[in-house]
C-alpha cells in the first residue's frame, strides 16, 4: 500500500510542475529594444534588431533570441540572446575572419561591460562603454 501512495505522491507532483514553454516570433518589447540599441551603440558588431523569437512559460518571458538570415554575410553563424530582466545580452558568432567569438554584455548603473572570448585568437578581453579595459591571451 505505502509503494501505491509514494507512486501516486510521485507522479501527481510531477504533473504539478510541468510548464507549458511556447514561442512567438514578435517586435521587441521597449524595454529589449532600449537594451539592444545602448549595446549596438558601444558595440556595433552586436546587431540591431526590432524582432525578436519570445520564449513564454506560464506567460512568462523566461529567454528571447534573434534569428538572422546570413546569406551576403561574413558569418557562418551568429546567435544573439537577451535574458529575463532585459540586463544581459548573450552573443555567439563564428566567421572565417574571426572564428568562434562568444561571451555577453552587461548594462550596469549605466555603465556597458562586455566580456568577450575569442577561440581563434586565444584572448579574452573585457570592455567597459567600448573601450578595452582587460586583454588577455590564454
Amino acid at each position: 500500500m505505502k509503494k501505491y501512495i509514494l507512486l501516486l505522491a510521485i507522479l501527481f507532483s510531477s504533473i504539478s510542475f510541468a510548464q507549458t514553454i511556447t514561442s512567438k516570433q514578435e517586435d521587441a518589447n521597449v524595454e529589449q529594444y532600449e537594451l539592444l540599441k545602448k549595446v549596438n551603440e558601444y558595440y556595433p558588431d552586436i546587431t540591431l534588431s526590432k524582432t525578436v523569437t519570445n520564449f513564454y512559460a506560464d506567460g512568462k518571458i523566461i529567454d528571447s533570441q534573434q534569428q538572422f538570415d546570413l546569406k551576403g554575410t561574413k558569418f557562418s553563424s551568429y546567435k544573439l540572446g537577451i535574458e529575463p530582466g532585459n540586463k544581459k545580452v548573450q552573443f555567439e558568432y563564428v566567421s572565417d575572419e574571426t572564428g568562434k567569438v562568444y561571451g555577453d554584455v552587461s548594462v550596469f548603473k549605466g555603465n556597458v561591460l562586455r566580456t568577450t572570448f575569442s577561440e581563434k585568437t586565444n584572448l579574452i578581453e573585457v570592455s567597459l562603454n567600448g573601450k578595452s579595459v582587460y586583454l588577455k591571451k590564454i
